[in-house]
């Protein structure tokens, strides 16, 4: 007989990615593509949403031809995904009416501007949990709307879906039966009340919402739909699923009030659990679902990083001082450790605590000296200084981190993770298994699929790998603190 496995689809910003996993939360097989970006205009990013399917699709049946080569039978599919990025698809076809716009996109800074203005910043804050910014779902939501000729019409007649990436690829794995929406990603619409569980009537009417183009509400553990038996062979279940960053904090097993986990990818995210109540934060943190079961939610406060990852893409595509990915570790270490260089990487402005979506990216400090090892140095500490600017918030806030679990693509540099735990002052521990946000789809998938009895469950296959312990002295750290507060600065 065939071995039970779980498929996890990793829906990312720069790739997508499809892992399978045995039962004991062991990687079985794997495939990633990467796709492009999208720039139209300065500050703006967006996908091709034919190209993410395409993706997935391709994926997804290769680490399942994978997994059944080595006697694994997939038992149910959980999705995970870049969050607040933004599609409105045609129910009759399927077929998306624009690109889809990416959480980095600033293009909708005016129109938070203005209901900001309008004094409906407090109100958004207390029902969604989210400060009032372009990064969130709801002006995207409204743009595509305003701007697409016929959209608005067309969304309130009902004949237009929209969603999140989780909802248009469980739309279309299950051949466009489900409508729906997972939790933890309509908790970052800026549409869903966090208290209530469910969409918000005045949150709608603020941002100028139909009700008409929302889909339904799903926990993140239980059966949403069936593949369509003509992709995969079969019909498999889709029982699970979240937001990525949700979903490497259910891998990291940060299940309890007050344990936290900082994921590393295209953007940096910290995420530490608060149990059933809702933390306000008066640091410009957000309050965020961090999963829904049998229709009981418990909740998290999160600070967001715009750029740690593709900070290094910059460096690579941009700048064209390095080939790959992994060779800026090695081109770094040949910096001059006390240049003064800092890299403020607000590309698409800065996310938390700043929240400043006018922000443009600096390099501040450059002398003749400096070169190429000195940049790649800079933007690399950006990654650990961006860290602890988010927790400082988190301790203004009343959260105190004694250790931090890291995961993500960034944290297989030794030499980056010891930066962190130096200029951060953290005791920093990274899982065995790197693949945090995959892993917690997956898990959620065999809850609902009934393979696993609680979320508890969770924490017994979490294995530790490595800790990093703060090493550098203190006059050193606070030196380097102040350049980059400074730095900072600067650039607002």
């Amino acid at each position: 007989m065939a071995t039970p496995a779980l498929l996890a689809i990793d829906q990312g910003t720069t790739s997508s990615r499809a892992l399978v996993f045995d039962l004991k939360a062991n990687l079985i097989a794997s495939a990633q593509k990467e796709f492009a970006q999208i720039y139209p205009e300065p500050g703006w990013v967006e996908h091709d949403p034919e190209v993410i399917w395409a993706t997935v699709l391709s994926t997804a049946r290769e680490a399942l031809s994978k997994a059944e080569d080595q006697g694994f039978e997939v038992q149910a599919i959980g999705v995970t995904n870049q969050r607040e990025t933004t599609i409105v698809w045609d129910c009759a076809t399927g077929r998306p009416i624009h690109n889809a716009i990416v959480w980095q996109d600033r293009r909708t800074a005016d129109v938070c501007a203005g209901l900001r203005a309008a004094g409906h910043e407090k109100l958004i804050a207390e029902r969604a949990g989210l400060v009032l910014d372009p990064y969130f779902s709801a002006t995207k939501l409204a743009w595509i709307l305003d701007h697409v000729p016929g959209a608005r019409a067309k969304a309130e007649a009902g004949s237009l879906a929209f969603g999140t990436v989780d909802s248009f690829l469980v739309w279309r794995l299950t051949g466009g039966k489900v409508h729906a929406i997972e939790a933890t990603n309509a908790s970052r619409t800026s549409l869903y009340s966090l208290a209530k569980g469910d969409w918000d009537e005045e949150l709608l009417d603020i941002f100028n919402i139909p009700t008409a183009v929302l889909p339904t509400v799903v926990d993140s553990a239980g059966e949403i739909g069936h593949s369509e038996a003509s992709i995969f062979g079969r019909a498999i279940p889709i029982t699970g699923g979240a937001g990525d960053q949700q979903a490497a904090a259910i891998g990291q097993a940060c299940l309890k009030p007050g344990e936290m986990k900082s994921t590393y990818g295209t953007g940096a995210f910290m995420l530490v659990h608060t149990g059933e109540e809702i933390v306000t934060s008066t640091n410009r943190l957000l309050a965020t679902t961090a999963w829904k079961i049998k229709g009981e939610s418990r909740y998290a406060l999160e600070g967001s990083v715009l750029s740690a990852g593709a900070t290094v893409q910059w460096v690579r595509d941009g700048l064209g001082l390095i080939a790959k990915a992994s060779e800026i570790e090695a081109l770094a270490a040949d910096a001059d450790r006390e240049s003064g260089v800092y890299l403020v990487p607000a590309f698409s402005g800065l996310g938390a605590p700043h929240w400043n979506p006018d922000a443009r990216g600096a390099l501040v400090g450059l002398t003749r000296g400096s070169g190429r090892a000195e940049i790649a140095r800079a933007a690399l500490d950006s990654v650990a200084y961006q860290t602890h600017d988010l927790l400082v918030a988190m301790a203004a806030d009343g959260v105190e981190v004694s250790t931090l679990k890291v995961d993500g693509g960034m944290t297989v540099n030794n030499a980056l993770m010891q930066r962190l735990a130096d200029l951060c002052a953290v005791e920093t521990i990274r899982p065995r298994n790197a693949e945090c946000t995959a892993w917690g789809a997956a898990f959620l998938a065999g809850l609902g699929a009934g393979l696993y009895s609680s979320i508890e469950d969770a924490r017994a296959l979490w294995r530790e790998d490595r800790h990093f312990v703060p090493a550098m002295d203190p006059v050193t750290r606070a030196r380097r603190l102040s350049g980059w507060a400074d730095a900072v600065k600067r650039v607002l």
